[in-house]
């Protein structure tokens, strides 16, 4: 017997799918903004950072909720690293956001720089798990309840004979 592969649903679902698009988003145009800061030194780049670091945390901490609701629904291994991946994310996206409201070249430097890495790597893995759907293989197809069963396909004719 060939075994039956199913897709399952995301992990999250349609209204935090919204919610995370924005830090992944965001997250990583930040780090974008503050490699253009340290190229060039122009320090509308840092207010700009800011600003896509401000509207990250607030869809993030609304996402934090979220991942909180789905870690108390579905007490899987994906769920708990999914919330501990948006709670990383909100942590380093906050310190962050306090790097960058220092002034000039103290609001980005090494550190602030680093701290937009890590977000943006966050950002994107706990984009990569939330939206993916996992296959599970299983073994017997009559075993799966939500499966209906399946029929015979020969004709009416071709019993006749």
């Amino acid at each position: 017997m060939v075994p039956d592969r199913r897709l399952h649903p995301p992990l999250i679902g349609t209204f935090q799918s919204l919610l995370l698009a924005f830090p992944v988003a965001l997250f990583p145009a930040a780090l974008v903004t503050d490699i253009a800061y340290l190229n060039t030194a122009e320090i509308q780049w840092t207010n700009f950072s800011a600003w896509l670091l401000a509207g990250g945390e607030l869809f993030a901490g609304l996402l934090l909720i979220g991942a909180l609701v789905s870690l108390v629904r579905r007490r899987s291994g994906r769920a708990i690293l999914y919330f501990l991946l948006v709670l990383a994310l909100f942590a380093v996206g906050l310190l962050n956001s306090f790097q960058h409201s220092g002034d000039g070249w103290a609001s980005v430097g090494t550190f602030g720089l680093v701290l937009s890495i890590v977000g943006a790597v966050l950002a994107l893995a706990a984009g990569a798990l939330g939206y993916a759907s996992r296959t599970v293989v299983a073994a017997d197809h009559d075993a799966d309840w939500r499966r209906p069963a399946r029929r015979d396909r020969t004709r009416p004719a071709e019993i006749a004979r």
